[in-house]
């Protein structure tokens, strides 16, 4: 029978299979001897897929786990799992645990995290074939694109996760395989639905953080990378309860070796009088796995050796990471240092290595530097480079400076000072910094070049370049990473004679000899070559070339503020009075008279103060980090000038005299694409022919034009001859039907003002003021006044026409007398 998908939680749920069939199962299968028990188990387990609640579904399948024996239940797991995480295509949504969540669905999630939960029935499953040794066939053309392409090119990559595994189709069969245990094969797709599974629709509203999946990967960190304590043993079903599932045996071990060293557990093994003398040698491949499994699905997209030859992913590597998957890293992450961070002070120092130290303890110690820090530093740079300019970096920023700072998720708090002053690293963390500096300083250089291009007066950008400004302000980090770069750029020559032995930085924890400053140097140098090459060119955060780009940032910064003053100055009268006076006429007609490119309209006064606060601060960060002067930043806000020249007008965008006119400068461009300046537009065409605006009746005034046009051909003759006299109805016909002269105009052009060439008009006849809204409405508040006072359409009309023509009268002599005094 064909697999039927499982539908959403919105959707009904699908039951799996009925209670009664349990019990009925091993008599079926004796009464029909020709079916073999574990078919006929998954058969009847889609079969009965369509008629019971999820709720029964989940307590059915836990007395099969119970009931059944490893044999039977093999049948059904590859089944099983691919229903709850979904098909590796995307096809199959499974239980959809991305979307699950408790306070939407409390029963299903409920249900679904105690199943799921490292202490469930699901787990007690995996232990129970675990323990049989059982292996699964894994697709290797779903698995990351870098892995992929070098097991296809017979090429076995550098984890050791692979070792071992990989399986080459039988005659007639296509594609390579990876033979999996249970565990690992849970954890493949577990691990590959947060990326398999199509995007959430943005019509969606989920918060990734109350999701299942998201406390799952958290429940899985907490469990198999425990802070305190060590792994738990795995459960059993069995009655004699507890006992600890054999480790993989050969030669599907997946820890053969880590560069040129073994496993950690079969190290350790080695050096014991007694395996069962610590029960935890029996569990630590759990841990490994785990996090080898979460590093290479979430991580591993990008590879090394494309990034050292481009600077940049290659093209075909087209994976596109999503927010909650950046989210989940960043889970990954603040868990990563926890751990790590859970060594006692006598265990946490290289130094204090020996033979007697746990596994886990090992282990505590590789995480981070052998695991995670080169896949990191790879997926973070082209996060960096490829993430859209808008404000869902900041998921990718948040996780980056998470990283940054093991510091925050380390056992021992520090009191924060009474005065709030962001407290000192402490200089423990000096070996973190230095053997990860290119986190530090190459990735802060990515992000000021992204700032360089992004809207800062948006509040959401603001609070980026804050909030790094912020982390690197910390006290006593600077120095520290300035520290970092001088042991990089310190001659080869100091360094020792052992400088031929390899001494990687994800090793280092390894080595027999207490770390000095020249082996310190040597660190540092092989954590910048292996990333980046021994060819690479770095470029120092405090030298004189990123120093410029700081000053550039502080001089947007400058320029935003004053944008944020500029549009809070414009945009205060309320959007619906503004819009119901441009409505009636009486408000701007100009459509730049409020910036746009912005989100500052959308949050009202509260998010240009947010503005203002953010950017003032990073301004002042900036500062301490790079020691800017005063002096400087002075000079900085001098050089950047008024948006406004002493007349009260905007100046125009910063260009050059070119060849064909002005040419815009980068800054220029910026001033125009954040609303800081702009070029003053104004229609210079025919008037009547203007497009029609907003606050004019489009009918009505296509049926005005007609008229008046048909008039001006009919009377022309005449039109002009009253236009033509030199007495006070020449004057008073010249008001009316003569448009002001071209020369009184403001004709701009890039270069300068410039006199227009377009042929004078003759008298005509315009009647598109009768089009608008606000004459019309005018002229009804007039019949509604006059009905007040009992008097009709008709002499409302006459008292309208005539002080119409005593307005006209006066205007035409003021308008004579005017040109009398030009003369």
């Amino acid at each position: 029978m064909p697999f039927r998908r499982l539908p959403a939680w919105s959707a009904r749920p699908v039951p799996w299979f009925p209670k009664a069939a349990i019990s009925d199962f091993p008599k079926a299968a004796m009464a029909f001897p020709h079916l073999q028990q574990p078919s006929f188990l998954l058969a009847t387990l889609k079969a009965d897929s369509i008629n019971k609640p999820f709720a029964q579904r989940c307590q059915d399948l836990v007395k099969v786990i119970e009931d059944f024996p490893a044999k039977e239940l093999h049948a059904i797991f590859p089944w099983l799992v691919e229903s709850i995480f979904g098909s590796l295509d995307g096809v199959l949504v499974g239980w959809n645990l991305r979307c699950l969540q408790g306070r939407v669905s409390p029963v299903e999630y409920s249900i679904a995290m105690e199943f799921l939960d490292p202490s469930g029935p699901m787990m007690k499953l995996v232990y129970k074939l675990q323990a049989e040794d059982y292996s699964f066939d894994f697709p290797v053309s779903f698995l990351p694109g870098p892995v992929k392409a070098s097991i296809q090119e017979n090429v076995l990559p550098d984890s050791p996760l692979y070792h071992n595994k990989i399986q080459c189709p039988p005659t007639g069969g296509l594609g390579l395989n990876l033979a999996l245990n249970p565990f690992e094969y849970y954890m493949f797709f577990f691990a590959l639905s947060l990326i398999s599974q199509k995007p959430l629709p943005m019509s969606l509203h989920v918060r990734t953080s109350d999701c299942a999946y998201f406390i799952l990967v958290d429940r899985y960190l907490s469990w198999f990378l425990p802070t305190e304590g060590s792994v738990p043993p795995p459960l059993t079903s069995s009655p004699g309860g507890s006992s600890p599932s054999p480790a993989p045996r050969t030669p599907a071990m997946p820890f053969a070796s880590y560069g040129l060293h073994t496993s950690l557990l079969k190290r350790h093994i080695s050096h014991q009088t007694s395996v069962n003398a610590d029960p935890a040698s029996h569990e630590i491949w759990r841990s490994e796995t785990l996090l080898q499994v979460f590093v290479e699905m979430w991580l591993h997209h990008y590879s090394l050796e494309m990034y050292q030859k481009m600077q940049s992913p290659h093209a075909k590597e087209s994976f596109t990471p999503t927010e909650e998957h950046v989210l989940v890293v960043r889970l990954l992450l603040k868990h990563l240092h926890a751990f790590a961070n859970s060594l006692k002070p006598d265990q946490a120092s290289p130094s204090t290595h020996s033979h007697a130290t746990s596994p886990l303890e090992e282990f505590k110690r590789a995480a981070v530097p052998r695991f995670v820090q080169q896949k990191l530093y790879v997926f973070l740079q082209h996060c960096f480079g490829h993430w859209p300019l808008d404000a869902s970096f900041r998921a990718v920023l948040e996780m980056w400076l998470s990283y940054l700072q093991p510091w925050r998720y380390a056992p021992e708090k520090q009191v924060q000072s009474s005065d709030s002053q962001p407290r000192c690293v402490s200089e423990k963390w000096a070996p973190f910094i230095q053997e990860n500096l290119l986190m530090y300083t190459k990735l802060f250089v990515s992000f000021l070049n992204r700032a360089l291009r992004t809207d800062l007066v948006s509040p959401k950008n603001a609070l980026m370049v804050f909030r790094v400004a912020k982390v690197f302000a910390q006290p006593n980090l600077t120095e520290m990473i300035q520290k970092g770069e001088q042991l990089f750029l310190e001659p080869e020559l100091i360094i020792p004679h052992r400088q031929h032995r390899l001494f990687t930085v994800t090793s280092s924890f390894l080595s027999p000899w207490p770390p000095v400053v020249t082996d310190a140097s040597f660190k540092v140098k092989s954590h910048v070559y292996s990333l980046e090459g021994q060819d690479c060119k770095y470029t120092p955060m405090f030298g004189p070339e990123v120093r410029t780009l700081v000053l550039r940032l502080a001089q947007l910064i400058t320029q935003a503020k004053q944008t944020a003053k500029s549009i809070s100055d414009q945009c205060a009268e309320s959007p619906a009075s503004r819009s119901f006076l441009s409505w009636l006429g009486f408000g701007s007609t100009d459509p730049n008279s409020c910036y746009p490119g912005n989100d500052l309209d959308e949050m009202g006064q509260d998010s240009v103060r947010k503005t203002d606060e953010y950017l003032e601060k990073a301004l002042e960060y900036l500062r301490q980090i790079f020691r800017l002067s005063e002096a400087q930043l002075a000079q900085l806000t001098l050089a950047l000038g008024n948006t406004r020249d002493e007349n009260g007008k905007q100046q125009l965008p910063d260009c050059i005299v070119g060849e064909e006119g002005l040419i815009l400068t980068p800054l220029g461009r910026y001033q125009i694409i954040n609303g800081l300046r702009r070029f003053e537009i104004e229609y210079q065409g025919d008037l009547e022919l203007q497009p029609i605006r907003s606050y004019e009746i489009t009918s009505l005034v296509r049926a005005l034009f007609r008229l008046s046009s048909a008039i001006n051909r009919r009377f022309a003759g005449q039109m002009a001859a009253l236009c033509s006299r030199n007495d006070f109805l020449g004057s008073f016909c010249r008001y009316h039907l003569t448009e002001p002269a071209l020369s009184n105009r403001h004709l701009l052009s890039p270069v300068g003002r410039r006199q227009a060439t377009t042929p004078a008009r003759g008298p005509r006849l315009s009647l598109r003021f009768l089009g608008s809204y606000r004459t019309l409405l005018l002229l009804l508040m007039a019949f509604f006044v006059a009905s007040l006072f009992c008097i009709g359409p008709l002499p409302c009309s006459l008292l309208l026409v005539l002080g119409y023509l005593l307005y006209a009268i006066a205007m035409t002599l003021l308008t004579e007398r005017g040109k009398l005094h030009q003369l």
